[in-house]
């Protein structure tokens, strides 16, 4: 196979990678502040709830769950799996990283000075405005550092949806490697995680600088 060839079906797995990456961010970051909300709530069920829900997600590896999220459908209610994969999966990773969204969200909340609240409600904000006005710009440039550490290790997770048979790069780089006795495609594999890596911490330094109203 020439290399031509190997890196254009790596190329193929390189989209399937970023189309994971990109869906599991859209849903995991705002399901992981709704997460943070009832992990804080004031009734204990609900925040009983949340903390058992965090609990089995990181508790429990991601791999078990990608399993888990794709096959229950069958063996609890006898639906058809078809069509089901990439869903399963983009599911099985949101609900997955939004329980570490979470806790960042919950500490960086929760690091907020009361003072904070007090001088909103003189100002005569109510809860809502005082949260998204006030409280949130704060919250975000103060959790930027964990959300991107958790975003790097979310590029180099995209590779376990090959326990679904989900043709990522990495899981087209080990067969292609395979096929032609080389580790050729596993170090092409391994420069182009390194390439995303690079952009994606690039571009969250550029958005924590922005947010760094100190300078």
């Amino acid at each position: 196979m020439s290399v031509g060839t190997m890196l254009m079906q790596l190329g193929k797995g390189m989209i399937s990678t970023t189309e994971i990456f990109f869906l599991t961010l859209l849903f995991s970051l705002p399901l992981g502040l709704f997460v943070s909300f009832g992990r804080m709530s004031k009734n204990g069920l609900l925040r009983g709830i949340s903390k058992f829900y965090i609990s089995i997600m990181r508790g429990t590896p991601l791999m078990l769950q990608l399993l888990v999220v794709y096959f229950a459908p069958y063996y609890l209610f006898g639906l058809n799996l078809r069509g089901y994969r990439f869903p399963a999966i983009i599911l099985a990773f949101s609900i997955n990283y939004a329980a570490y969204f979470a806790e960042i969200y919950r500490g960086g909340i929760e690091s907020m000075p009361v003072g904070q609240y007090e001088a909103a409600r003189v100002l005569g904000y109510n809860k809502l405005q005082t949260f998204v006005k006030i409280i949130l710009p704060q919250v975000i440039k103060r959790i930027m550092p964990s959300i991107t550490n958790e975003t790097i290790t979310l590029v180099k997770d995209t590779s376990l949806a090959f326990v679904l048979a989900h043709a990522e790069m990495f899981t087209l780089a080990k067969q292609i490697a395979a096929k032609e006795t080389s580790m050729a495609p596993l170090m092409a594999a391994g420069v182009f995680y390194y390439i995303f890596n690079f952009i994606v911490a690039f571009s969250m330094e550029r958005i924590e600088k922005a947010l760094n109203y100190y300078r």
